[in-house]
C-alpha cells in the first residue's frame, strides 16, 4: 500500500516488495497474492507465479514510521493498544462509549476514515469480543473492510469455517485434523474436549476452546515482551538434519532482526520442535551473554536441534526464540580472547542496514543461497 501510494504508476500492477531473483518476498499486494505469491517465498518462485509483477526494494524505515503514525491515531482512542507488528495491533475499546460519544464500531469507522485522510492508506478492521474473533473479522474483507462478529452469532459463524481459520493451524495441521474427519470448526466442536485432547494433547484442547469462541487473552499494551520468536510449519514432514538446519537459519535471522528493531538482546534461547504425533519438544539454553546475532542464535539452536534430530525422526514444525532481555548496548561484546563476536556484530549490522535500504534479498548468506539453489534443482 505504501509503495503504491508513493508511486502511482504501480497502482494497476501486482507489486512484490523484496530483493533480486535470489532473494525472498518481504511482502506483496493483494493482486500478487491472487496469483499465489506469499511472504518469505523465494523470489524466483514468486516471479514464475506472477511474471508481470513489479518488484520494488523495500524501505523498512518508511514502513516503521507509517506504522507508528497510525498507532498514535489508535492511542488517541484508547491507551489499550497492543502492537503485533509494524502494521497490525489489537485495541480494547471497552468502556469508551461515554468518552467518544458512541459505540466502539462508530469510533473504529471514524479511525478508518482518519487514517485514509491523513495517510492515504487503507486498513482493515475487525471488531469482536476477543482477540481470536477480532483477528478473524479483520481478515474477512481486505484491503479496506470493516467486519463485526457479535457474541450471539459467533458459534454459528465459526460452524462451517475451515479448520485453517484457527490460529496455529497450518497446512500440515489441517491435514492431520482432516485425517480424523475434522474439516470444519464445527467438526472440532462436535468432537468434544475429551476426544480432541486424546487425539492431539494440549493443542487439541486449545483448538476445542477456540471452536467454542473462547479466547481468554487480554489486550496488554504495557506488558514487557517476554520473548521474540519465529517458527514455521512444514508442508511435508522433515527428518533430514541438514534440511532442518536450512529451515532453521532464516528463522534465526528473523529473531535477530526483531531484536535489532526493538533494541534488545536475549540471554535464554529456546528451540521448539513438533513431531508427527503433535508432541511438542522444547529445549532451552542460557547463553554466555545476551545476543541479537543470527549466527550465534543459529549456532546454539543447531546444537539443541542435534539432541533430538537423528535423521530418522520426522518433524512438522520448528521454531526458535530468545527471552530474558537486556539492552542491546551490552550485547555481543565478547572478551579479550574473543575478537570474532564484535566483528560478526559489525557484519550483521551492516547487512541489516543494506537490507533495510535495498530489501532482504540485497544480501544473502551462503546458507540462504544454498537453499535457493536447492529449490531450483
Amino acid at each position: 500500500s505504501i509503495e503504491k501510494r508513493d508511486d502511482p504508476s504501480l497502482e494497476p500492477h501486482p507489486v512484490i516488495v523484496g530483493g533480486g531473483k535470489r532473494g525472498v518476498v518481504s511482502t506483496c499486494c493483494y493482486v500478487a497474492r491472487a496469483y499465489g505469491v506469499r511472504s518469505a517465498m523465494p523470489m524466483f518462485k514468486a516471479l514464475k507465479l506472477c511474471p508481470q509483477a513489479k518488484v520494488v526494494h523495500g524501505d523498512m524505515r518508511k514502513y516503521v514510521e507509517e506504522g507508528r503514525r497510525i498507532r498514535r491515531m489508535m492511542e488517541d482512542l484508547t491507551p489499550q493498544v497492543q502492537p503485533l507488528s509494524i502494521d497490525e495491533a489489537f485495541m480494547d475499546l471497552s468502556g469508551t462509549e461515554a468518552l467518544h460519544g458512541g459505540l466502539p464500531a462508530q469510533s473504529l469507522i471514524k479511525l478508518q476514515d482518519r487514517i485514509w485522510r491523513e495517510t492515504t492508506l487503507t486498513v482493515s478492521i475487525g471488531l469482536s469480543f476477543n482477540k481470536f474473533l477480532a483477528k478473524t473479522a479483520s481478515d474477512l474483507d481486505k484491503p479496506r473492510g470493516f467486519s463485526v462478529i457479535g457474541r450471539a452469532e459467533a458459534l454459528s459463524f465459526l460452524e462451517s469455517r475451515s479448520v485453517a481459520t484457527l490460529p496455529g493451524v497450518g497446512p500440515a495441521g489441517a491435514a492431520a485434523l482432516e485425517r480424523n474427519g475434522l474439516r470444519t470448526i464445527g467438526d472440532i466442536r462436535a468432537a468434544g474436549p475429551q476426544r480432541m485432547r486424546g487425539l492431539y494433547g494440549d493443542w487439541g484442547a486449545h483448538l476445542f476452546a477456540l471452536s467454542m469462541a473462547d479466547d481468554p487473552r487480554k489486550v496488554d499494551p504495557h506488558g514487557e515482551r517476554k520473548s521474540i520468536s519465529s517458527e514455521t510449519t512444514f508442508f511435508e514432514d522433515v527428518a533430514d538434519i541438514e534440511a532442518l538446519e536450512d529451515i532453521l537459519w532464516p528463522l534465526c535471522e528473523k529473531v535477530a532482526a526483531r531484536c535489532r528493531a526493538s533494541e534488545t538482546a536475549g540471554l535464554t534461547l529456546t528451540l521448539k520442535l513438533k513431531d508427527t504425533k503433535f508432541k511438542i519438544i522444547t529445549r532451552r539454553r542460557q547463553l554466555p551473554e545476551p545476543t541479537q546475532l543470527a549466527s550465534r542464535i543459529f549456532s546454539h539452536a543447531r546444537e539443541l536441534l542435534h539432541a533430538d534430530a537423528d535423521g530418522r525422526t520426522k518433524f512438522r514444525l520448528i521454531g526458535v526464540g530468545l527471552s530474558d532481555f537486556s539492552d542491546a548496548a551490552i550485547a555481543d561484546k565478547g572478551d579479550m580472547l574473543d575478537t570474532e563476536t564484535p566483528k560478526r556484530a559489525a557484519v550483521e549490522g551492516a547487512v541489516a542496514k543494506a537490507r533495510d535500504k535495498f530489501g532482504h534479498g540485497a544480501v544473502q548468506t551462503g546458507r540462504a543461497l544454498k537453499s535457493h539453489f536447492d529449490d531450483e534443482d
